[in-house]
């Protein structure tokens, strides 16, 4: 659980950097910027949604099979 925290960090403070980075080099006009920054942003919180759903079904199954009775 810790090393998932740690990756969702870890990808959160990358895309800012990246943004912060964007924002100082970009070459375009501030409204495509900024539209540019909204698409990954949103391509950010989708591949942490996605990382969170694999990771709950999972745990989900993990759970399942330790709750199974055993055969014995």
């Amino acid at each position: 659980m810790r090393r998932m925290f740690g990756f969702l960090i870890g990808i959160f403070v990358g895309g800012l950097v990246g943004s912060m980075i964007a924002l100082l080099l970009a070459p375009e006009s501030g409204e495509n910027l900024r539209s540019q920054i909204r698409a990954r942003g949103q391509g950010l919180f989708d591949d942490i949604r996605h990382s969170a759903d694999s990771r709950r079904i999972e745990l989900r199954d993990r759970l399942a099979n330790l709750r199974a009775p055993r055969e014995g």
